[in-house]
């Protein structure tokens, strides 16, 4: 059932396909704090990454992003990319999650705000 599994669920983790293609053209180039490995081909024009549990492109942080984008030509294990005192750590997608932003006066909030930018129009 495993070899099956892998064969179709591309969402987690990397496919046969992929695998049998890093293991003969990839080599490795580094992997990041959650465990996504980054690979390229030899020449460099082909990068990639096998995402460590499901595949979720918002799970890349900002400098293998570049990376990945050839915005920057060296990876962020040779040449790591400067940070800012005011830069938050990298946090993946919560959209449709508990923790998504919510602003006031969303219906979405514990709390909705009470409207005060808005009278109604009253005939004189």
């Amino acid at each position: 059932m495993w070899i099956v599994d892998r064969l179709l669920t591309w969402w987690n983790g990397q496919t046969l396909g992929t695998q049998l293609w890093t293991a003969r053209h990839g080599s490795r180039v580094g992997e990041d704090e959650q465990g996504n490995v980054y690979y390229q081909t030899p020449g460099g024009k082909r990068r990639w990454v096998i995402y460590n549990g499901e595949a979720e492109a918002s799970r890349v942080p900002v400098e293998w992003h570049g990376w990945l984008h050839f915005t920057y030509d060296e990876p962020p294990t040779t040449v790591p990319l400067a940070r800012k005192s005011w830069e938050l750590p990298h946090q993946p997608n919560q959209t449709g999650l508990p923790g998504a932003y919510r602003p006031a006066g969303s219906l979405y909030r514990a709390e909705p705000a009470a409207r005060r930018d808005y009278d109604a129009w009253q005939p004189e």
